[in-house]
């Protein structure tokens, strides 16, 4: 989840270039390609990497009572929810149980809010046991598909909630964890954090070494999503099981984000077995809308400071809505989405690249032509006019990290 100090109006971008120039495999109408997109997205298994709905519903005042149930199910606000995944296809949206890096300053906070929205999840699951499901293996998500249920398996943004117990792996496994993003925001007890500049561990810390261990020892993918450059050598290093990123994109056109990963990590993650699910936040996708976004901010916080407004006042947030009045939002689109897939496949091969959308969790950055949940059936159409097999995309859907969750099953089983 993306977290900026401002309103969303601070994801303003640029429109990208649009498409890339693709035109349909020869023998093939638009028409056709559009109808074969559609049908892939309702026979495959489509995986996201991180979904921020409960954190969402939380900051919302979401609450445990019969009335308030329906909102997973449909409704207007957000980027997820039943009826629209229905639509796109959407079959298991890892659940991100996002902590804040506030909350690390606070002992006891992290877990607590962990143990909060963990328990949300659980609720949905419960009130509508004919629409969702738990899934805590690659054999339950294809169950509950085989079942028209849709699949709700657990990610953890942040391993902070483990605080300085390494106990608390395995009670996170039990409790259904089945990645953990190591750290967000700032560098914590784990890792140094892609945002932070202090670099207080100088990548992973000896806790965090322990940590990865432990987490391929119980059967808990490691997301290196978020996570310092060094911090990314230093788990490749550790690693006896493919990690993933659950969403992060591909740094080649974004070149000054360390948020996302450069062409070495790439192959590096690919020469581990492991998968990136690329990022769908437009900032994410292109250099020049990061660009801009800097732009912005700079600009609005010269006003904000010249007016001596305090940052959250009424003050403050009425400027902000004249400033995006000023300052249309623009994006980029799902034909760039496409590229970041592109680079992947020429760097690491058809076998390393998935989904993370972060949907829920970028604000008002998602690209034209993947809004929401909806939409995965225009990016399976993107691939299809570049060439892709249904057999590529399919791993790209699900297959990728299918196999990467089942690596991480295995070795844990044999170690017993």
């Amino acid at each position: 989840m993306l977290r900026l100090l401002l309103p969303a109006l601070l994801f303003t971008v640029l429109q990208s270039c649009g498409d890339s120039g693709a035109t349909a495999p020869e023998g093939k109408s638009d028409v056709e390609l559009r109808a074969h997109a559609d049908s892939l997205a309702r026979q495959t298994i489509i995986i996201d990497g991180h979904v921020d709905l409960p954190y969402r519903l939380k900051v919302n005042n979401f609450r445990l009572e019969r009335e308030m149930l329906g909102i997973p199910v449909e409704t207007n606000e957000g980027d997820f929810d039943y009826v629209r995944a229905v639509e796109g296809g959407l079959d298991a949206p890892f659940m991100s149980i996002y902590i804040p890096a506030r909350l690390q300053e606070e002992v006891g906070g992290s877990p607590a809010l962990a143990d909060s929205l963990i328990d949300m999840v659980k609720g949905i699951v419960e009130a509508h046991p004919d629409k969702f499901a738990l899934a805590t293996s690659p054999d339950d998500v294809e169950k509950n598909f085989a079942n028209g249920i849709m699949s709700l398996p657990l990610g953890m943004e942040n391993g902070s909630p483990i605080e300085d117990k390494l106990e608390r792996v395995e009670e996170y496994y039990d409790k259904g964890i089945r990645y953990i993003t190591l750290t967000h925001s700032k560098d914590n007890l784990i890792s140094d954090s892609s945002y932070d500049t202090t670099a207080i561990n100088g990548g992973l810390s000896p806790f965090g070494e322990a940590v990865v261990r432990e987490m391929n020892r119980v059967g808990i993918m490691v997301d290196v999503s978020h996570i310092s450059d060094s911090a990314f050598w230093d788990v490749m290093e550790i690693t006896e099981v493919p990690v993933i990123a659950s969403h992060s994109s591909v740094r080649h056109f974004t070149p000054d984000f360390e948020r996302n990963m450069n062409d070495e990590m790439i192959k590096r993650l690919g020469e581990n077995g492991g998968v990136i699910q690329i990022n769908f936040g437009s900032t994410f996708l292109d250099g020049a809308l990061r660009s801009r976004q800097d732009s912005l901010r700079e600009e609005f916080m010269a006003r904000l400071n010249q007016r001596g407004y305090a940052n959250g006042s009424e003050e403050a947030d009425a400027l902000a809505d004249s400033f995006q009045i000023e300052n249309p939002t623009l994006y980029s689109d799902v034909e760039m989405v496409a590229d970041h897939i592109d680079r992947v496949v020429q760097i690491a091969g058809i076998d390393h690249v998935g989904l993370g959308s972060d949907f829920d969790g970028v604000g008002d950055s998602l690209p034209t032509g993947l809004k929401d949940v909806a939409d995965y059936p225009n990016l399976i159409y993107a691939l299809l006019k570049r060439g892709y097999s249904d057999e590529d995309i399919k791993k790209v859907l699900s297959g990728n990290v299918l196999r990467v969750w089942r690596a991480v099953e295995a070795a844990s089983s044999a170690r017993g």
